[in-house]
This record gives C-alpha cells, structure tokens and sequence, in this order.
C-alpha cells in the first residue's frame, strides 16, 4: 500500500500527472490537493480502471489531512513561467507556496519522500531542506529536486540530431542544476557513444539548458512545459516507487549531498566544491538516495567549464532558498 499526494493537481503539470500517476500500478492512494479546481479533477480521474483510490482536498484548511499518512509527496504547485520571465522571477511566488506545502508534509508524515518540481528548484529544494531541518525532521536521502526533464530532454535532442539513436533507451547524465547553465548534460558519457563536432556538442549543450524556452514560446504566454514535465515527473515517481519495493533504479536528481557524502567526493572533485546541492545520478532504494553513483569517466573539458559556470551560479540559487526561510 502506497500513499502518493500530488500538491498542485490542479494545474498545468499537476493533472497530467495525477494522471499518470492513477495508472501506475504501485500507487494504492492518490491524493489530489489544490487551492482551486481539484474536486472535479479528482472526480474525472477516479473513472479511471485501475485499483488507486483517489480524494480530493480543497483549500490550506485541508491541506494538513492531503499530507497526512502518504509515503511520497509530489509538489509541482506554483505558478507557470511566462514569456520573458527567468525561473529566478518565480521565486518570489512559488517559494512561499513551497514552504508552506512542506512544513504540513513535515508535520504530517515526516517520513515521506518529497520530490520537488516548482521552480526554481535550485532554490525551493534548499527551502524545503532548511524548512524540514527547522522542524527536526530533515533526512538528506528523501528529499529530492527533479531534474528528469533535463535528462528526457537530452535523449530527444540527441534524437533529433542522430535519427538512429533510441531515445528511449538513451541515458545522458546530466548534473548541477535545473536551470539555463546550471544544467550539465554530460553528452560524452552517453549509455550510447556518441559523434558529435564541437559546435553540436556546443548547440546541443545549449538547447538542452534553455529547452523550456523553447515551450514558452511556442505556448506564446499560455504557459511553460507542463505535459513534458509530468511525464519527467511521472517517471520519477515510479522510479521512487520500485526503489520503495527493493528494485534498484538510478535516476539523476537534484538532492543534499550529505546523503551520500563519499560519493559525492567524485563531483566536488569535478567542480561542485563545497555546493550542499548538486544534481546526480543516483541509486534510489528503499530509504531513498542509497549511493550517488559514479560517473565512471572523466567528463570532456567542454562539459568541465560547464561545471563551473553552473557552480558559481548554484552557490547564488542555494543561498536564495536558504536565506528565504532563515530570513538573514
């Protein structure tokens, strides 16, 4: 039996994955929350003939019975980006959304596992650490940021130039951040070899770090990527829940790298320093991040620079976050 909240299910990412997430098979409990509109989407998705049951929960004053008893919260509550707004321009709306979410969740069921998706998640995960730490209840391995898109976004592209790549298959490791150049995708350390010239590795690099923008544009202000995002974040969520049941999966996240502090050597070496937050490939298990596993090469000096660019910009997005709940 496993409980899964999803906190803004109602919105643009929320639905398609509350969606998805009533048809995966290891979720017994769904529970839907939102400030608005969430009745009718748990109403439409309980339809659906598969065996999770689903509640709905209306409002900050049933906020605390959403959270109460799940096993992994799911927060992509927030609002969306706009055309001409940068992740950093959220912050001022979507960090006071998350910290209110997690200090119910850590209340609630401290034990659970929270994956982040509002952005800018270089900053709201920091806020979700600081605020567990403040309530005592804080266990770097269960807590996480989801960079999944960055990585569904690198296997399509490489598609995209090379047709005969398997996107499906293809795994890129992509670390940092979740944003613009904090993004690393570390394309010479594909699961396929790649060819690639130094100006497409160079474009690539590119799209991937700015590929949101790509959707908002196209969305011309009606939104950012939602449906691309709830599949990312659909997978994520079943990678967490075959973790739960004792199936190894390695998934790259965004997470404290005090959960795996030997581990993490390899990417402090590498660029991240004395970063509290990187994203990395990780093995997940059932108490959450088992190891930070390693990348098995040394990446390209491209992909290196790459590294410190997004370190010296994630040193500034981890303070935000930090700095927002402790309000120095």
């Amino acid at each position: 039996m496993v409980s899964v909240a999803i906190l803004g299910a109602a919105g643009g990412i929320g639905q398609p994955l509350s969606l998805l997430l009533k048809l995966n098979a290891n979720v017994s409990k769904l529970h839907l929350y939102d400030i608005v509109n969430v009745p009718g989407v748990a109403a439409d998705i309980s339809h659906i003939s598969t065996n999770a049951e689903v509640k709905s929960f209306l409002g900050a004053g049933q906020l605390n019975d959403a959270v109460t008893g799940i096993d992994l919260a799911i927060i992509p509550a927030g609002v969306p980006r706009k055309p001409g707004m940068t992740r950093d321009d959220l912050f001022k709306i979507n960090a006071g959304i998350v910290k209110t979410l997690v200090e119910a969740i850590a209340l609630n069921s401290p034990k659970a596992f929270i994956a982040v998706i509002s952005n800018p998640v270089n900053s709201t995960v920091p806020i979700a650490a600081e605020v567990l730490k403040s309530k005592g209840v804080f266990d770097a391995r269960r807590l996480f940021g989801v960079t999944s898109l960055d990585v569904v976004r690198a296997s399509r592209f490489v598609r995209d130039l090379r047709p005969g790549v398997d996107a499906a298959a293809l795994r890129v490791p992509v670390v940092g951040g979740h944003s613009g150049n904090t993004i690393v995708p570390l394309l010479s350390l594909a699961s396929t070899p790649i060819s690639l010239s130094p100006e497409e590795t160079k474009d690539l690099t590119h799209r991937i770090q700015f590929g949101g923008d790509e959707v908002v544009k196209a969305k011309d202000g009606a939104g950012s990527a939602t449906l691309s995002m709830a599949y990312a974040g659909a997978r994520f969520a079943d990678s967490l829940l075959r973790a739960m049941k004792g199936e190894s999966v390695v998934e790259p996240t965004f997470i404290a790298l005090a959960a795996d502090p030997e581990g993490a050597k390899e990417f402090r070496e590498l660029g991240a320093g004395s970063l509290e937050f990187f994203a990395v490939p990780v093995e997940l298990g059932p108490e959450g991040v088992k190891r930070i596993v390693p990348l098995g090469a040394q990446p390209s000096a491209f992909e290196l620079d790459a590294i410190k660019v997004a370190t010296e910009a994630l040193a500034t997005n981890i303070a935000t976050g930090v700095t927002y709940v402790k309000g120095v």
